[in-house]
């Protein structure tokens, strides 16, 4: 039944008043559900969304965009171990991947939302644009190299109410990163009751041990307010989905000891002391004024596997820059072409260096060859301290394995005023005033590797440098109502917001970026891997913003309401973009309506993306290489096609349809988002000597060493088209209460327009890396001691792909995986359950790729394609007890 328009008015003042809508009014969805007490099994429970609309509530049905709301209890429903585990089983548009050896992707995973990078969805946290992460994810598995998104990992999913998902471009209503659409997490602001819980559990592997502590409590802040706490604790260890690696495993079986079983590790990284402390409180100060302050401090350690360095090939540490050629030592020549092949043919020799008289004396130190066996030659080696000469074999024989990882540290505060005008020209008008700041840390650590320049006096361990996002928004919106005779009230919202960006970079330990006397021995600079961040690189930058947005509903008819949204907003980098949004829906009955949008979009070049500078190892061709990523105008990278970072644009429209009879709920919503001027990395580029002298006039270091550089640009278009299918249906069964959930999505992007830069390995990677159909199934029953679901989760062909690898990609088969989930009520207090994800033990697509004679080639120590969306780690179970009061 509609409501009419007096009583309309106060269910939309009602609303604004008093849910916790800070800069955006409400949507509100009435939902089946099942409590977890025993006594409300069939309760109707209704849920106020503060995303999507800034005008009049109405249920999911009647929104003009799709929308997602994911309750407490549905969150409660999987073993995850942070928030995108948790949401990726409810949201079939969003694909999480785990980041096994990607450098800094492996300390905050990315996510994809509608086939897009993680920076392309706005993160809100109760309603306020949330800061993104320090983290840029220069190895980000194709779609997200260079991603830099929010943590959202650090989100509790025990100081949740709800997490709200808007599946559609919304940059209109709220600024840049609102490409693929917005996510906004609600915090829970009950002033009495709680809960405690402690989950543990582990892999069937019998690794990758979990246990998470959490708890929530609500306490009345005087007589008029709340305030709500949370707290997580979580430690987790590694797991291993490796094999031995054939050069490792041939250096053990010629007799050479130390050689760890495996060398190399794919899997999930150790997460230590992970601590997050979530507040959320709000208070009426006068009849029309209501205080609200939110916020959280989280800090973890994180520490994941490396690639092996091999004891004889490792360039800059082992990987001889002197070879035998007709028994004569003989430095390499690139530019002498007789000699290039001299020495292609030569015989391979460690790298070994004078600890006196340099260069020079490097040509009089004894040669060390490789024996038939790979081994180098033992007796050489024995000669090399009466020579006063140097080879890392002495000391690391049987190669090393860096450990890379980082402590995050994460911490933002909102607070705001909101009330209503009284009187004047705004009298009945909503607004809200508030300020933010968000800050993100990440620093860097990595162990057991070497600064090999500094020869035998290396340390082990380096503190590489940090990494700190600082965010800082003030808004000011105002909301009204006019009757100008339609259907309802005509909403009027309007608003402005000022944003500052800082991203910084802090320089390592001197030992982490020093030049060391063995440098023009060809030995590597800087802490072999994760090279420190020199003081020349190390700074501070700046970009600030500001935006003036206009939003109206305008009910034609009790069956057709339309939307309009307008947004200016200016930077003092690349200047202004204006942006709109048009939103309708129409009932052709009063069971069924048909919706859509369409609007343009933009998301800004981050601070970081545009400024940072870095040091990776990575894999070319199936070779371990350092490779420089520079500024996009950094003199190097203009000369290789680079430009000035320019914000990303979209085009993008919705058609969808909504079907609602009885306890029967369907949506089925078509988008398609094209975007010019997309942003990411550009394929390495291989470097020659110009470009290393070059590269040696900028300061940057360790350049003999350094094989390719990228940079980021807008290189390329692409348009990404798809299907969400949502249905809901609950019946009385089995004696109990029964809900049924599934959910489709199909997703696929094309590549319209890329160059050089970009590369067709990328392209391929873009298209074809995440799976083109997801859905699941999902079975929900309770009675009156007993809850419990099953779910079963559907993942299309997908790209397999191994170390950033061409020759490894292989189209992956389709996959099926169920998880599963059982409660106990022992009390009305006290709930037990026991639970698994992927409760069949699905593995992951195994690696079978070959070399150019068809042998099987594994030469990296994988098990499974890390591109497997539904990760590497196979089965995982787990119990948990709950005490709520």
């Amino acid at each position: 039944m509609k409501l009419k328009s007096n009583t309309l008015r106060r269910a939309i003042r009602f609303a604004l008043a008093s849910a916790a809508t800070t800069s955006l009014l409400t949507t509100t969805v009435m939902a089946e559900e099942a409590s977890q007490t025993k006594a409300k099994a069939d309760e109707k429970v209704e849920k106020i969304a503060v995303v999507g609309s800034r005008a009049a509530p109405r249920s999911v049905g009647e929104s003009p965009v799709p929308i997602d709301i994911i309750g407490a209890e549905d969150m409660s429903k999987a073993a995850g171990s942070d928030m995108l585990e948790l949401l990726k089983g409810s949201v079939p548009s969003l694909n999480v991947h785990a980041n096994p050896i990607s450098d800094a992707a492996t300390l905050v995973r990315p996510a994809n939302l509608r086939g897009l990078p993680a920076d392309s969805t706005l993160i809100l946290l109760n309603g306020k644009r949330r800061h993104r992460s320090s983290v840029i994810a220069f190895l980000g598995g194709g779609i997200n190299d260079g991603a830099q998104g929010p943590d959202i990992s650090v989100i509790p999913s025990i100081a949740l109410k709800q997490v709200e998902v808007l599946r559609d471009g919304a940059a209109a209503q709220y600024g840049s990163d609102a490409i693929a659409g917005v996510m906004n997490f609600v915090l829970k602001d009950a002033s009495e009751g709680g809960s405690f819980s402690i989950r543990q559990g582990e892999y069937y592997e019998g690794d990758g041990d979990t246990t998470v502590i959490e708890g929530n409590v609500g306490l009345p802040f005087t007589d008029d307010g709340f305030a709500n706490l949370s707290f997580q604790y979580k430690e987790a260890d590694a797991t291993s989905r490796s094999v031995q690696r054939p050069d490792a495993a041939a250096f053990a079986g010629a007799g050479l000891e130390g050689v760890a079983d495996p060398a190399q590790i794919w899997g999930a990284p150790e997460i230590k002391d992970d601590i997050s402390i979530f507040g959320n409180v709000g208070v009426d100060v006068t009849d029309n004024a209501h205080f609200y302050m939110f916020g959280n401090y989280s800090e973890r350690d994180v520490k994941g596997g490396f690639y092996y360095r091999n004891p004889t090939t490792r360039p800059g540490v082992y990987g001889g820059t002197i070879r035998l050629v007709n028994g004569v030592p003989m430095r390499r020549s690139p530019t002498d072409e007789a000699q290039q092949k001299l020495w292609d043919a030569a015989t391979p020799t460690v790298l070994v260096g004078a600890l006196d008289g340099g260069r020079d004396a490097q040509l009089d130190c004894p040669v060390v060859e490789l024996q038939a066996n790979g081994l180098p030659d033992e007796a050489a080696l024995g000669q090399l301290d009466a020579a006063n000469c140097f080879a890392f074999n002495q000391i690391l024989p049987a190669g090393f394995t860096p450990n890379f990882g980082g402590n995050i540290t994460d911490t933002s505060l909102t607070m705001g005023v909101r009330g209503e005008f009284k009187d004047g020209l705004l009298e009945g008008a909503y607004w809200d005033l508030s300020g933010s700041v968000g800050r993100n840390e990440s620093r860097y650590f990595i162990t057991n590797t070497v600064n090999a320049s500094l020869g035998p006096d290396t340390p082990m361990d380096f503190s590489p440098g940090k990494y700190i996002q600082l965010e800082k928004n003030f808004n000011f919106d105002v909301s009204k109502g006019y009757d100008f005779d339609l259907a309802y009230d005509v909403n009027v919202a309007a608003g402005l917001e000022w944003h500052e960006e800082t991203f910084e970079v802090l320089a390592g330990d001197e030992a982490s970026f020093i030049a060391g006397p063995l440098t023009e021995q060809d030995f590597g600079i800087g802490s072999n891997g994760f090279p420190g961040f020199k003081p020349s690189a190390a700074g501070e930058y700046t970009r600030r913003n500001y935006a003036a947005y206009v939003d109206i509903e305008t009910p034609f008819t009790e069956d057709f309401m339309m939307g309009w949204a307008l947004r200016f907003e200016d930077y003092d980098t690349f200047g202004s973009t204006t942006n709109f949004k048009i939103t309708g829906q129409y009932h052709v009955t009063e069971d069924f309506s048909v919706r859509g949008s369409i609007s343009t979009g933009f998301r800004a070049p981050t601070v970081g993306q545009a400024n940072v500078s870095n040091v990776q190892t990575n894999l070319s061709s199936g070779v371990l290489v350092d490779s420089a990523l520079l500024p996009p105008t950094n003199p190097i990278s203009l000369q290789l096609g680079g430009s000035e970072l320019q914000p990303e644009e979209s085009e993008s429209y919705t058609l969808g349809a909504v079907y609602r009879s009885g306890d029967l709920f369907i949506t089925l919503d078509y988008y398609n988002i094209e975007v010019t001027d997309r942003l990411s990395q550009s394929e390495k580029i291989e470097l020659d000597q110009d470009d290393k002298e070059a590269l040696k006039a900028a300061g940057v270091p360790n350049v003999d060493n350094l094989a390719q550089v990228s940079f980021f640009t807008n290189d390329f278009d692409t348009t990404t088209q798809g299907i969400d299918l949502v249905g809901n249906y609950s019946m009385d069964m089995l004696g109990g209460y029964a809900t049924f959930s599934a959910a489709y999505n199909w997703n696929e992007t094309e590549v319209d327009r890329f160059s050089l830069i970009t590369g067709d390995f990328k392209v391929s990677r873009l298209e074809n890396d995440l799976p083109k159909h997801r859905g699941t199934l999902t079975w929900a029953q309770q009675w009156d001691n007993f809850s419990g679901f099953v779910r079963m989760n559907y993942f299309g062909e997908y790209q397999g792909v191994h170390v950033d690898y061409d020759a490894t990609a292989k189209t992956a088969d389709a996959t099926i995986t169920f998880d599963a989930e059982l409660t106990y009520f022992a009390t009305d207090s006290i709930s037990l359950s026991v639970g698994a994800n992927n409760i069949f033990d699905q593995d992951a697509e195994e690696l079978d790729f070959f070399d150019a004679t068809g042998i099987p080639n594994n030469n990296w120590g994988g098990k499974y394609y890390e591109t497997s969306p539904y990760g590497i780690n196979g089965g995982f179970y787990y119990v948990k007890a709950t005490y709520t009061f």
